[in-house]
């Protein structure tokens, strides 16, 4: 075939496909999710998708973790799943974290040095949605004591971190590797109770350890908040994939392999409070933890959007998604037994399994209660002095785990 030929050919062809696709254009409709890559295209003047979902409709469904009302939509989501519990660094360089915002209930217990650790609770709120993929973090590794607070929401929990206290020996000095037998103390061993508790089993694997994800699920991100991060401190996860990687392994609201319920011995608290401003003799909050005013804490009551606002080492907390203040409409510090350095890898305890006593802030006023929990998997309950279960304000509620003795101070 001659040049000539060939050339004529080829321009045919492009004419013709060329041809298609505008007749193609003009005749067909476009489909809705072309409509939507193009209407949310980067493009000057257009709305950016956020990845937030607005439920518009009528909130008529009471959330078992909080209390707060939902839309029919939203509990349709939420009801296909199990909470998700999540370990979260408060390392000064760790600030601001992303999600604390999003979750139902958090706890905040020493960790380690007087550096504290989150474990936040996602089941409704978390619904809506965040900006980023990977909407929470950073995530640290697992302790005992967060372990017995995690079994009170399922028979097999969802518990998201990044390794843990484990069963381990000294390094040896030329080698670095370690060597003789483990010197950390069973009691400290998180990783050996979460086998023993069966999370990691065939059909009840609900320990989501980073070491055995994807990258899909979490993913290192250094300069997330706009400054460069030690490598510890950038582990961030997506509740969806978490959900997700849950529900491949047989874990959605029912523990598949046994046709349980994730909530069949589940117990709700009580949200009867009323969310009206009475009396104001806790405005302020403040405390610390072992001294270090890098980690203290204080809670201030906003009468206007009626709830409290957190500082964390005398600066605003933010939640680095939305940038909003963190906030909780419940404050609940309760007291434990505190036991320190109990080998020499320096492992604390706190006994969150007994009772002891407690303090209720909502409000603006402060209450005493006691704080009774009999056993691992028994949800912790709180009563006041009479020996009445408490009522919650539906909203977050925010539990501060202070060693006893630990010293609270409250203005009005």
């Amino acid at each position: 075939m001659s040049k000539k030929n060939l050339s004529i050919y080829i321009l045919t062809f492009i004419l013709f496909l060329v041809g298609s696709y505008f007749g193609f254009s003009y005749f067909l409709p476009i489909s809705t999710q072309t409509k939507k890559e193009i209407s949310t295209d980067n493009i000057s003047g257009t709305k950016k998708q956020t990845g937030v979902l607005d439920f518009a409709g009528p909130k008529t469904e009471t959330c078992p973790i909080n209390g707060q009302l939902f839309t029919k939509e939203e509990k349709t989501i939420w009801e296909t799943r199990r909470p998700l519990l999540v370990m979260i660094e408060n390392h000064s360089d760790s600030r601001p974290q992303s999600g604390l915002n999003n979750a139902d209930i958090v706890y905040e217990a020493n960790s380690e040095g007087g550096i504290t650790r989150f474990m936040g609770v996602f089941y409704c709120n978390a619904v809506k949605g965040a900006a980023n993929k990977y909407d929470i973090g950073p995530v640290r590794s697992a302790r005992t004591y967060f372990l017995d607070l995690a079994s009170e929401y399922s028979d097999y929990p969802l518990y998201a971190h990044v390794g843990g206290s484990n069963c381990s020996a000294p390094k040896d000095p030329v080698t670095g590797r370690q060597s003789g037998p483990c010197t950390t103390n069973k009691k400290a061993q998180a990783l050996e109770q979460i086998a023993d508790y069966g999370w990691n089993n065939k059909g009840t694997w609900g320990d989501l350890s980073q070491f055995s994800l994807s990258y899909k699920a979490c993913r290192r991100e250094e300069d997330r908040t706009g400054e460069v991060k030690a490598t510890e401190h950038t582990m961030y996860c997506s509740s969806n994939e978490l959900w997700n990687v849950a529900a491949s392994r047989g874990l959605t609201n029912e523990t598949i392999i046994n046709k349980t319920l994730w909530n069949k011995s589940f117990r709700s608290w009580s949200f009867k409070q009323v969310d009206q401003p009475a009396t104001v003799d806790a405005k302020t909050i403040s405390f610390d933890w072992w001294g270090d005013k890098a980690y203290s804490v204080s809670w201030t009551y906003d009468s206007a959007s009626k709830q409290y606002l957190r500082q964390n080492g005398g600066v605003v907390a933010v939640d680095f998604n939305t940038n909003e203040q963190i906030n909780s409409k419940n404050i609940i510090i309760q007291w434990a037994k505190e036991s320190r350095a109990i080998d020499e890898h320096v492992h604390n305890l706190y006994a969150v399994v007994g009772t002891g006593d407690a303090v209720l802030l909502q409000n603006g006023t402060k209450t005493e209660i006691t704080w009774s929990k009999p056993n691992r998997t028994a949800r912790t309950i709180f009563k006041d002095k009479s020996g009445k279960e408490i009522n919650l304000i539906p909203g977050r509620t925010w539990i501060e785990i202070l060693p006893l003795g630990n010293k609270v101070s409250y203005e009005s």
